[in-house]
This record gives C-alpha cells, sequence and structure tokens, in this order.
C-alpha cells in the first residue's frame, strides 16, 4: 500500500486528528483502471456535498485536485481519498481555523469474477440505522453502522448484509447499495434519511434511464424486496453483483441484471 498525507509521501498522522478522535472527516473509494480513476467527476462531487455539509474549507477540495495530478496510478488499483478536520484542542468544537489533512491510499484491487457471474448470497441484518437527514447520502468517516451491521456475521458465502432504519425501511448493503426489479421496474431505496448515495448506485440509475427503463425510488419494506423477480448490489469498486440468495428466498439471475453488467462494461471507460 502507498500513502500520501497533504501532497507527500508519508503515513503520519497527529494523534490528536479529530478524524481519529470524531469521525469528523470523509471519504471516497475509487476504482482505477487503466491507470484512470473511474467516475472521478462524481466522486468528488458526492465529496463536495460532503464538504458543504460538514463546513469544511472550500478551499479543501482544490487542495485535493492539485493532490490528484501529482498521482502516478498504476495500471489496475483502489484509490482512496480521506479527508479530516485534522489536529484540534479537546472538545467537539469546530476550530476556528482548520487544517483538514488530505490522504491518499493506493492499495490493490480484488478479483472480482465469480460474484459478478455466479452471483451472491445475502443476510438481513438485525442491526438498524438512525435517521439522521443532514449525514444522509455522504460518505463521513464515523463507520460505527456499518462495523456492527457486518459484525452479524462471519459466514464467508454471504457476501453482503441488507440494512434497514429504525422504521424498518430498507436502506442498502453494509458496503453496497441495493436494487431489484419486479414486473420490468427497477427499484432502489431513497436515500434521504440516512445511507450511502452510492457514485455507481447513481450511475446505475442513469444507465437505466437513458435506456428507457422504467425506475423507481422510494421507502420500501423488506417485503418488496423479497418478492422481486431479480436483485443485484453496486459499489464503485465491484460494480455490479447479482443476488442468488437473500436469507432463505431464492432468486434467478435475471435479464435486466445481466444487460445492466454489459451496460456498464461497454459504458465505464474511466
Amino acid at each position: 500500500m502507498q500513502c500520501w498525507v497533504n501532497g507527500l509521501e508519508s503515513d503520519q498522522l497527529s494523534v490528536q486528528d479529530r478524524g481519529l478522535a470524531y469521525g469528523d472527516g470523509l471519504f471516497e473509494t475509487i476504482l482505477i483502471q487503466a491507470s484512470k480513476p473511474c467516475l472521478l467527476d462524481e466522486h468528488l462531487q458526492r465529496l463536495a456535498r460532503g464538504l458543504q455539509a460538514l463546513s469544511f474549507p472550500d478551499s479543501v477540495l482544490d487542495e485535493l485536485r492539485a493532490d490528484l495530478k501529482q498521482l502516478v496510478l498504476p495500471e489496475q488499483a483502489v484509490l482512496k481519498i480521506i479527508i479530516t478536520r485534522g489536529q484540534g484542542d479537546r472538545g467537539y468544537l469546530i476550530p476556528a481555523v482548520q487544517s483538514a489533512n488530505r490522504i491518499l491510499l493506493l492499495s490493490p484491487v480484488g478479483d472480482f469474477t465469480d460474484q459478478r457471474n455466479k452471483g451472491v448470497r445475502l443476510r438481513l441484518c438485525q442491526y438498524k440505522l438512525s435517521i439522521q437527514p443532514i449525514l444522509a447520502g455522504i460518505k463521513h468517516l464515523n463507520r460505527l453502522d456499518q462495523v456492527l451491521a457486518r459484525a452479524e456475521w462471519d459466514d464467508p458465502e454471504i457476501a453482503e448484509g441488507i440494512v434497514s432504519d429504525i422504521d424498518s425501511f430498507i436502506v442498502e448493503g453494509t458496503m453496497s447499495n441495493l436494487f431489484w426489479v419486479k414486473n420490468g421496474c427497477l427499484y432502489t431505496p431513497e436515500i434521504d434519511r440516512c445511507g450511502v448515495q452510492g457514485v455507481m448506485r447513481d450511475h446505475i440509475i442513469r444507465l437505466a434511464t437513458a435506456a428507457e427503463l422504467s425506475v423507481e425510488t422510494g421507502h420500501y419494506y423488506k417485503n418488496a424486496l423479497l418478492a422481486a423477480d431479480e436483485a443485484f448490489i453496486c459499489n464503485s469498486v465491484v460494480g455490479i453483483w447479482p443476488v442468488i440468495a437473500i436469507a432463505e428466498q431464492a432468486f434467478a439471475i435475471g435479464p435486466m441484471t445481466r444487460d445492466l453488467q454489459q451496460m456498464l462494461s461497454e459504458e465505464l471507460t474511466c
């Protein structure tokens, strides 16, 4: 793994960093293909929304863009961007003068061929997401919801867990967004009360809309998902994984899932 902090190759960070103490910051995880960051503009747009929501200085994004221009990217990798509030005194009050830290991490990308081709099994998590519209959609550094939900299972045959909110509406996977198909319509949960508005999720919605597929977003209970004709999960690194089972409910890998996989492979040129 390679690491840069504020444009310099380093793996050192102050123990007083607010990102460590409070989860005060944001991150993005980006697939590198052909030495180019895939969907970079979309990732930076979401990051910009998060920076605004958390009241970071406007200069942070420009400084990050300068850092990215200096990188010599490998053919394939995963790039993680972490922005923290930086060092501060004790207490939650945001410092009057902020000095954000910009961290870039490059790591190898896994081989997800089997998951894409054969599909994956999911479970329904018991853990419930709290509702906080201010943080909904952004990728802030406090991932305790995901840590606790993911701790519910260690079966390697289960690739992902589906998490609902405290009102029992389905929201997302611990590391992914969720889609399903019923009667030719593509459904995905609205990310307006909690959860992460995935870059790949939004990209798939654009692809489906451009292909004149019916797409609906909303608040759905698990019964809607379990009654689906087909389902898949997605994120920016793994792409689209068809779902072949959720708990005891089996699913066939359907034609819309395969069509969207094909559209994604043809369209995503990074």
